[in-house]
C-alpha cells in the first residue's frame, strides 16, 4: 500500500514530508503539476539540492516549461518510479496527479488537429453551440461541465471524435476510491492562517531570487508562454518585467491566485474518503508531523 501526505500549497507538507521520509527510510515521489518543469525552482518551492541529498526525490524536472506535459505522461513516468522505489512516500498538492499514480484511471488520447478544429469552431460559432452539441451526444458529460468552460467542452468533444466513445465513459473510475491502494494523511489549515502563510511565502520567494529566475526564463524566449500559462506568479512577474504590472501589483495578484489555488486543492482532496485530515496552525504541517507519522507508520 502506498503512503501519502497531501495538502494545499504553503501548508508545510514538503518540510513534513522530508521528516517522514527520513523516519521511514522512504524516498519522496512528488505529485505536483509544476515541479515537473525544469528551470522553475524558486517560484514552485522545488526541493533544494540539500534536501534532495537528504532524501531522494522523484518526478521532478521532467520537461521544459514550454513543453506540453500531460497527466497521462505523468502517470506513465510515475508508475515506472513506483515499480522501482522500494519505499515511496507520495507528497504533493495536485489531486489529479496524485490520483493518476494511485488509482487505475484511464486518460483518453489527444489529437492536436482535432482540438485546433474545435477551437476554431468555438471562435466562429461560440461556445454555446459546442456545449449544445455535447449535451446532445453526451448528456452525462454535459451535466458535469459548466456551459461556459470552453476548455473542458472542447476536450470532451475531442475525446469523442478520436475514440468514438462518449467522454463520460472514461470517467467511471473517478468515483471509485479503493481503500487498499493508499494510506493518506492530509494537512488542513484554516483559511486566514493559510492565507498569511501564502503571503509570507511569496515574499520569501522574492527574497530568494524569484524575479531573477523569471528574467532568465524570459531571456530564453519563454516570456509569451509564461504570460499565457497557469504558472502562478511566473505570469505576474513576467508582466512586471515587461512593464505591464508594478511589483506590488504582481505580488498582490500572485497571492490572490495562490489562495484560490489552495481552495481548489482542498476541494479536490476532500472528495477522497481515504484521506485522514490533520489540522495544523501557523507552524504548518510540522506541528502535527508526529501525529501524521503515527498514522502513516509502516506496518
Amino acid at each position: 500500500m502506498l503512503r501519502a501526505l497531501f495538502g494545499p500549497t504553503a501548508s508545510g507538507k514538503s518540510e513534513a514530508g522530508l521528516v517522514l521520509a527520513e523516519t521511514f527510510g522512504a524516498e519522496i515521489v512528488s505529485v505536483d503539476s509544476m515541479l515537473v518543469y525544469r528551470g522553475m525552482d524558486v517560484g514552485t518551492a522545488k526541493p533544494s539540492a540539500e534536501e534532495r541529498r537528504r532524501v531522494p526525490h522523484h518526478l521532478l524536472d521532467l520537461a521544459e516549461p514550454s513543453e506540453r506535459f500531460t497527466v497521462a505522461r505523468f502517470q506513465e513516468e510515475g508508475r515506472v518510479v513506483l515499480r522501482r522505489v522500494e519505499r515511496p512516500l507520495l507528497v504533493g498538492g495536485s489531486g489529479l496527479y496524485a490520483r493518476a499514480v494511485v488509482d487505475d484511471l484511464a486518460f483518453p488520447p489527444e489529437d492536436p488537429a482535432v482540438r485546433a478544429a474545435l477551437e476554431s469552431e468555438a471562435d466562429d460559432l461560440g461556445v454555446e453551440e459546442l456545449f449544445h452539441r455535447l449535451a446532445e451526444t453526451d448528456p452525462v458529460a454535459a451535466a458535469r461541465i459548466e456551459p461556459g468552460n470552453v476548455r473542458r467542452i472542447i476536450r470532451a468533444l475531442e475525446v469523442s471524435a478520436i475514440t468514438g466513445a462518449p467522454f463520460s465513459s472514461f470517467a467511471a473510475a473517478w468515483d471509485r476510491y479503493d481503500p487498499g491502494r493508499v494510506r493518506a494523511a492530509g494537512i488542513r489549515i484554516d483559511r486566514e492562517t493559510l492565507g498569511s502563510r501564502i503571503g509570507a511565502r511569496v515574499l520569501a520567494m522574492l527574497d530568494a531570487g524569484w524575479v531573477d529566475e523569471v528574467r532568465a526564463l524570459v531571456a530564453r524566449g519563454l516570456g509569451s508562454w509564461l504570460t499565457s500559462s497557469k504558472a502562478i506568479g511566473y505570469a505576474e512577474l513576467a508582466r512586471y518585467l515587461d512593464g505591464r504590472l508594478g511589483l506590488d501589483e504582481a505580488v498582490e495578484q500572485t497571492v490572490k491566485r495562490t489562495k484560490e489555488l489552495a481552495r481548489r486543492q482542498l476541494a479536490w482532496f476532500r472528495r477522497d474518503p481515504r484521506i485522514r485530515w490533520f489540522d495544523a496552525g501557523a507552524g504548518g504541517a510540522l506541528e502535527v508531523v508526529d501525529e501524521v507519522r503515527a498514522f502513516l507508520e509502516p506496518v
